[in-house]
């Protein structure tokens, strides 16, 4: 399974991105795609996660209600809409993907495929 995520970009505070994780090679729908951030000097922690085959999600505190991540099997891609942007939210932003993983899961190590980033910043 490769991944690939896009859409990042500039953006200023409470401002608005929608990022893409398009999936390449045999990815069924027993997979949990999940979103990661990883800023300057920190650990790569946990944004979002979906289960494909019925939609299950599942938020850190930090972008609960302001986050949406969905799924279009029929593309085989996971998307995050990210709203209301904060400065603390910059990070490089990486898609990762797992057999039968929980969504509520949020250690990096179950999952098995990444992709390669993608640098979200926002500016105050």
């Amino acid at each position: 399974v490769q991944l690939q995520a896009s859409g990042g970009g500039l953006v200023q505070a409470g401002g608005s991105l929608r990022l893409s994780c398009a999936a390449e090679g045999r990815i069924f729908s027993s997979y949990t795609v999940a979103w990661f951030r990883q800023s300057p000097g920190k650990e790569r922690e946990f944004v979002a996660a979906v289960s494909l085959n019925i939609g299950n999600t599942y938020y850190a505190d930090s972008v609960q209600g302001r986050c949406t991540i969905s799924r279009d099997n029929t593309k085989n891609t996971v998307y995050l809409q990210m709203n209301s942007l904060k400065p603390e939210d910059t990070a490089v932003y990486y898609c990762a993907a797992t057999l039968y993983g929980l969504v509520r899961n949020p250690d990096d190590s179950a999952y098995a495929y990444w992709g390669q980033g993608t640098q979200v910043t926002v500016s105050s």
